[in-house]
């Protein structure tokens, strides 16, 4: 094999690794306070993002809040320098994606949602673990 194409293989093997790590490697970083995302009970004054069959896949944070009795998900520390919230998905992103649903359910920095007729505001927590 001549060098020329050695090293060209090389290359390209780090590369590829290099991406791989950067793909498992933010999720574990974490830096700062602690946000979590908070699901309360909220009254029916208003419109609501009907969130009776959101997949437990796409929304991990507000289905966890569902499940845990303090009605708070599992803790996202944001990243250093950017980085994590690049490659990783955050209880941001899922406020973010209910109010792209609803523009005219966010109250506030939250969403008010209606999930088994019942109706909830679902909001960003930043606080102690």
């Amino acid at each position: 094999m001549r060098p020329v194409t050695r090293n060209l293989l090389v290359a390209i093997g780090v590369v590829t690794l290099a991406l791989l790590a950067l793909g498992a490697l933010p999720s574990y970083l974490g830096s700062g306070e602690p946000y979590h995302l908070t699901v309360e009970p909220a009254e029916r004054d208003g419109p609501a993002v009907n969130a009776t069959g959101l997949s437990e896949r796409r929304y991990p944070y507000l289905t966890g809040a569902f499940a845990s009795d303090e009605g708070r998900s599992m803790s996202y520390q944001r990243g250093p320098f950017g980085l994590k919230e690049s490659f990783t998905h955050s209880p941001f992103d899922e406020v973010d994606a209910l109010a792209a649903r609803g523009p005219n359910a966010t109250v506030g920095d939250g969403v008010r949602i209606e999930r088994d007729g019942e109706t909830y505001l679902v909001a960003i927590d930043r606080g102690a673990a």
